[in-house]
């Protein structure tokens, strides 16, 4: 028997650390990466069975001109189309020659290795 808590599958709790929202079964927050319980197995269930969905781009603001701004915006529609989340998850701006990666990654995790995606 595992020593990993296993409740309903998406339930979520608040990290102590940064007040994010994540799944109660992590052991480390993916946001600021603190450990939350240090339990034997933890580092097995932390590990992503896959991850079916990873997008970077890069936006570099040319030589010259006024500073743009920008705005982060992740919006999760379910299968009927119907929106289930929208945040903005990042603001700022960019002067002349700078420039921003954004990563976006959809990690899945599957109770005891469960299927796996193929990459």
């Amino acid at each position: 028997m595992s020593a990993i808590k296993q409740g309903m599958p998406g339930t979520t709790r608040i990290c102590p650390h940064c007040r994010t929202k994540i799944l109660d079964s992590a052991s480390v927050c993916p946001a600021c990466k603190h450990h939350l319980r240090f339990e034997q197995g933890a580092a097995r269930v932390q590990a992503p069975s896959t991850s079916p969905l990873r997008i970077e781009g890069k936006i570099r603001h040319p030589d010259g001109g006024p500073a743009w701004e920008y705005s982060v915006l992740l919006t999760i529609r379910n299968e009927k189309g119907e929106e289930v989340a929208r945040q903005v998850v990042g603001v700022g701006a960019l002067a002349s020659k700078e420039e921003r990666t954004f990563t976006l990654a959809v990690e899945l995790f599957a109770e005891d290795g469960g299927p796996r995606h193929p990459d």
